[in-house]
């Protein structure tokens, strides 16, 4: 009997804060460790699937304001872009199955830098799966609501109703921690740490979205 081949699934840990200081990086690999801890084979019902993450920095990848003279919407290969960073940053979308959005809230919106990057493209990211994990004094679910009405009605993207997750900041002084961009011991594989709770939140999420691939 031949053994079943194994089928990898790409995903797209995208964090979209640019603040500097900033926890966004903690927050965003917090949520990534997680997600790899609980996907282990060992930790998993899910059978010949592996999982092949790729950590996207918003601020790294310095997109200028959308200047592309074309609509996405109408631009298939990358080649149809006009500039050079656009079809970097296409090419880089194009072959990640699904995505996991990592963003803070401002006066209740998501950053412009993460809209920014988002509007460049169309085809790539459309009807794929999406997990929202928001953050801030009160969860950040202001935000998640806005970014999801840009993915799932813009885009036409799959975001469930359990894929969405907002994460408060246990207290005052953890607030502050993080808008100084301290080190907030996040830990995915702690019980009792901040967070350890919401952890069962993030992974709920991300298995309604393996669901949606397998």
């Amino acid at each position: 009997m031949s053994t079943p081949s194994t089928k990898t699934i790409r995903v797209g840990i995208i964090c979209g804060s640019q603040r500097k200081p900033r926890c966004g990086d903690q927050v965003s690999n917090f949520v990534l460790e997680t997600v790899q801890i609980h996907s282990k084979p060992t930790n998993t019902d899910v059978q010949n699937i592996s999982f092949h993450f790729d950590f996207i920095d918003i601020n790294d990848l310095n997109l200028p304001f959308y200047d592309e003279p074309g609509i996405p919407s109408k631009i298939t290969p990358p080649e149809g872009y006009t500039h050079e960073h656009t079809r970097k940053w296409s090419q880089r979308i194009s072959p990640l199955d699904a995505f996991i959005f990592v963003t803070p809230q401002y006066n209740w919106g998501y950053p412009a830098g993460l809209k920014n990057a988002i509007d460049y493209l169309f085809h790539e990211w459309k009807g794929k799966p999406a997990v929202i994990v928001s953050y801030g004094g009160h969860g950040g679910d202001k935000a998640a609501a806005a970014l999801r009405v840009c993915l799932a009605g813009g885009l036409d993207m799959q975001v469930g109703d359990r894929m969405v997750v907002n994460l408060s900041f246990p207290n005052r002084d953890a607030l502050y921690a993080a808008a100084q961009g301290k080190d907030l011991g996040l830990d995915a594989g702690k019980e009792g740490g901040v967070w350890s709770e919401e952890r069962k939140c993030i992974t709920g999420a991300w298995d309604q979205m393996v669901a949606m691939l397998v």
